[in-house]
Formats: structure tokens, C-alpha cells, sequence
């Protein structure tokens, strides 16, 4: 695969990865509309329920827990307000490994970091904090479903530094060659 076709690539994985995040750092603020609207569908989709016994009832308290906090606390939602945001920086942190992949190699391995760290944090805290265990599974496939695009940007990224390695060395090689002559 030429450079080109792979930096292609890289920016793709890369792009996806970080609109992810910024798709993800967005839906913090609106959070009482989203889960008006949540509350409402899972009320409307008796076939879901019956399916996943127990939504309903934990939908039910998510968003008695968010509503009621809101109303009598508004402050508290400067919180998640700063939790949208921080994914929004993330997510522009990832700009410099979209424009150089090579140079910037070491953002595509903090977002892998925190992937594997995500899992951790959602087990041992998820408990803690009353969540039921299928919720904690699906915050923990973020970390495993967001490594994925970051393995694989790293990856190519890895086996274009080495092409620009080998490169270089043959460049200097030809160099040596032509000032022996």
C-alpha cells in the first residue's frame, strides 16, 4: 500500500474516532431533553421491554434522577456541561495526528490508553454508583469498540514510519555511494 492510500486511511480511522468523541461530548448538554425523549420511546416500545426486562424501571429512575436533580440543583449540570467539553477537546487533540499521523503518533496512543482505562473505571465505579451491570457493559464496549479505529490507525501509522525509515536510510545510503565516487 502507498503512502498516500495509508495516510488515507489513518485520517478515516482517525476522523471517525474523533467525531465519535465529538458526537458523544454534545449529547452531554442537552441531557434532560435526551432523556425526556428516551423515557418516552422506551414507554412507547412495550416490545423492547419485554425483551430487556428491568429498562423500563431504570430508564424510569435515570430520568427521575436527572429531571429532579436539574430542577432543585441546576449547578449540578455544569458537571456534565464540563464532561461535554472535555470530549470536545479530546476530540480536537486529534487533529494533529489526522494532519501528521507520524509526528503525532503519540495521541493515537493516549486514546488507546484511555479505551483500556474506560473499562476499569466502569466496573469498579458502576457499582459504586448504583449502576446496573448491563449499563456498566455497554460503557465499557466505548473503550473496547473506540480502541478498535486507534489499534488500527496505529498500526498503519507504525508501517508508514518504518517505510519512511527504511527510506531514508536508502536515501542516505545512495548519498554515502555517490560521495565514495
Amino acid at each position: 500500500m502507498d503512502a498516500r492510500s495509508l495516510t488515507k486511511r489513518i485520517r478515516l480511522l482517525l476522523i471517525l474516532f474523533a467525531l465519535g468523541l465529538l458526537i458523544s461530548g454534545l449529547t452531554a448538554f442537552p441531557l434532560v431533553w435526551e432523556v425526556n425523549l428516551l423515557k418516552r420511546i422506551v414507554d412507547g416500545a412495550h416490545g423492547l421491554t419485554s425483551l430487556i426486562p428491568g429498562l423500563s424501571d431504570w430508564i424510569t429512575t435515570v430520568h427521575t434522577g436527572i429531571t429532579e436533580t436539574f430542577r432543585l440543583y441546576p449547578f449540578m449540570a455544569y458537571g456534565t456541561d464540563w464532561l461535554g467539553f472535555a470530549h470536545i477537546v479530546i476530540a480536537i487533540a486529534f487533529w494533529g495526528p489526522i494532519r501528521d499521523p507520524v509526528r503525532n503518533i503519540w495521541v493515537i496512543e493516549f486514546g488507546m490508553i484511555a479505551c483500556v482505562l474506560l473499562i476499569p473505571l466502569a466496573l469498579i465505579f458502576g457499582p459504586i454508583r448504583g449502576i446496573p451491570f448491563g449499563w456498566t457493559l455497554v460503557d465499557c464496549s466505548f473503550g473496547v469498540v473506540g480502541i478498535i479505529p486507534l489499534w488500527l490507525a496505529r498500526r498503519r501509522t507504525r508501517r508508514m514510519m518504518e517505510a519512511q525509515s527504511a527510506q531514508a536510510t536508502w536515501q542516505n545510503a545512495e548519498r554515502g555511494s555517490d560521495i565514495s565516487l
